[in-house]
């Protein structure tokens, strides 16, 4: 990489609308608390530090109590609102008018995946701009796969597709390589692929995985970065998950 040359500036967009029903509580889900602050806090943070000029939050449950929470700890971040939860490509399209101006690569993270480190998003920002791909997404080999979209690729190794788990063929089952649901996306190719996105699948969702798809359908490569441990993708659905997340946090201290 040329140390004189100016890297595209970075945005993020961080999906934070969901309910989390399995959580089991009243609160939003990712107002819950890990390490003593709620989770949302952890992906902006770690945006900010990889140089994100521009933090899009999408709210939708408790939009207001999520918003108020986060100016409370965090400023300069902009909030617009799902308000039908209407699949991952819907919630990401809401910021379209927020990124209108921008131009550069659109980092997606979730609110609910507190646990990728600043290191590991430079190393994944790193990779996808030396890459020159449109679109790069952050795959991982967890022990057990069920439950994610599983990473499709052609007979040379390039990445082809998602294919959400409720649309999983016996085929696609056995693949161990799955979708984390974190990406770095040119803007431009961001919005327009979405515009492309449709609801023929099983759970009749905008799936955000679809731009994948897309890309390889208009003859544009995808890249695919690995996360080395797993565990830093996990996404907190539940008590029990959450309570994970504590034991690794803690397994990080010093």
């Amino acid at each position: 990489m040329n140390p004189n040359r100016k890297e595209a500036p970075v945005a993020a967009v961080i999906l934070a609308a969901g309910k989390g029903t399995r959580m089991r509580s009243e609160s939003a889900k990712v107002l819950h608390c890990l390490g003593g602050r709620p989770m949302v806090l952890l992906p902006v943070e770690a945006a900010r530090a990889v140089g994100a000029e521009t933090i899009v939050l999408v709210v939708g449950h408790q939009a207001d109590k999520v918003r108020e929470t986060v100016e409370k700890q965090t400023g300069d971040v902009l909030f617009v609102l799902q308000r039908r939860q209407l699949g991952t490509g819907h919630a990401v399209l809401q910021a379209r008018r927020a990124l209108k101006e921008f131009s550069g690569t659109v980092m997606i993270l979730c609110g609910d995946v507190p646990l990728l480190t600043k290191e590991t998003l430079k190393a994944f920002l790193d990779n996808h701009r030396r890459g020159g791909a449109p679109v790069t997404v952050l795959t991982s080999h967890p022990p057990d796969p069920s439950g994610y979209g599983r990473v499709v690729r052609d007979a040379e190794g390039h990445v082809t597709g998602i294919v959400e788990e409720a649309d999983t063929g016996d085929a696609e089952k056995k693949i161990g390589e799955i979708n984390t649901g974190i990406y770095c996306v040119e803007s431009a190719f961001l919005f327009d692929a979405l515009g492309s996105v449709g609801v023929d699948n099983a759970q009749k969702e905008y799936y955000l995985t679809d731009i994948v798809g897309e890309a390889a359908r208009r003859g544009l490569a995808v890249r695919a970065y690995e996360l080395a441990d797993h565990r830093e993708a996990m996404g907190i659905n539940t008590p029990e998950q959450l309570d994970e997340a504590h034991n690794i946090m803690r397994e990080r201290l010093p």
